[in-house]
């Protein structure tokens, strides 16, 4: 489906440069857009985000630019890339340029100092604006090599779902909707912390068995905490949910496995960041999780293990152990244990 239309890519990073070339393929103008200029003529230059996708030929359909103000000028179709830490600051000078622009977080973090996911951030930002959440199992560098791959579009506007499906919808990549877009967001940037541990876990040589521990345990976890923020539980058995969670807790690809792996290996937090090159959302999503955790009284014993690990000097054999002292409860929440 061919637009006149441009619609804008926020984001120089590797799942913004994905993002891009799937609409570039499937016929779509794409205005690309980053802070960097010398990042932006790099790539205009070279033909590919060396940076971030290094190999990736980008399709000759994007438009690599850091001229913000003149992208938004032209799309009304919005997909925000961009780090969480740097979403705000990006965004909030241009926020005039946001009313009635559909505007889709595809960042999978929460600001630390706020506990706001990046859908409130737009919200706020751009009240007037129409928001949804692109979210699911989707590795840049698959998305890219045109690997099988599905994501959700979580928003109330059926409208917005529609576009989104038409514009990305293509034949590697499947686009599934929903209505629940804070159950979707909160799964994308809650499974980033849980993919540290099961990095570590790897890196230590520790078994199948325990893995698939790890993984099942850390969904019963997020669920429990996005049921007490309002979210819909089911949504957690879905791609935005246990797909994502299966992906980044098992793929070296994942950019928070690899940060858990390198902890593993016995580097230091700020070496395991420093060799990744790229945000590892994850790390800053922990610190304000196990506190918004503790705030709500809500069980989350893997989040607080793994801030032992990072931030108190305890070990992930220790964490481990205290773990299996804990007392077993109920296997699934919210599912009842009589009446079957």
């Amino acid at each position: 489906m061919t637009q006149l239309q441009p619609i804008a890519v926020l984001g120089g990073g590797s799942f913004g440069t994905a993002l891009a070339n799937l609409l570039a393929e499937n016929g779509q103008r794409v205005l690309q857009w980053m802070r960097d200029p010398e990042q932006a003529e790099q790539m205009r230059q070279s033909g590919e985000n060396p940076r971030y996708l290094k190999g990736v030929k980008l399709h000759c359909g994007i438009e690599p630019t850091s001229d913000l103000s003149g992208v938004l000028q032209q799309a009304e179709l919005v997909l925000v890339a961009l780090p969480s830490s740097a979403l705000r600051d990006a965004l909030q000078p241009v926020a005039a340029q946001l009313a009635g622009k559909m505007l889709i977080s595809t960042t999978k973090g929460i600001e630390a100092k706020t506990f706001k996911l990046m859908s409130q951030i737009l919200e706020e930002i751009a009240p007037d604006a129409r928001i949804g959440v692109l979210s699911g199992p989707n590795l840049a560098k698959e998305v890219a090599d045109h690997a099988l791959t599905a994501t959700v579009i979580a928003s109330e506007d059926e409208e917005l779902c529609l576009r989104v499906q038409q514009a990305l919808h293509g034949r590697t990549f499947r686009v599934y909707a929903s209505a629940d877009r804070f159950g979707v967001e909160l799964g994308g940037a809650l499974k980033n912390v849980y993919a540290i541990m099961s990095g570590m876990a790897a890196a230590l040589g520790m078994g199948e068995n325990t893995k698939s521990m790890l993984i099942t345990r850390a969904l019963a976890e997020m669920t429990r905490f996005a049921v007490k923020l309002g979210a819909n539980p089911m949504t957690f058995l879905g791609l935005a949910g246990v797909g994502d969670l299966i992906v980044t807790c098992s793929s070296p690809k994942s950019r928070n496995y690899q940060v858990g792996f390198a902890l593993g290996e016995g580097l230091s937090l700020e070496d395991a960041v420093q060799r990744l090159g790229e945000v590892a959302e994850g790390v800053n999503t922990l610190k304000v999780l196990k506190a918004r955790a503790e705030e709500l009284d809500v069980y989350m014993p893997l989040v607080a293990g793994l801030h032992a690990i990072l931030f108190e000097g305890r070990t992930l054999a220790q964490v481990i152990e205290l773990l299996m002292l804990g007392e077993p409860k109920t296997d699934v929440d919210f599912i009842p244990t009589a009446g079957f």
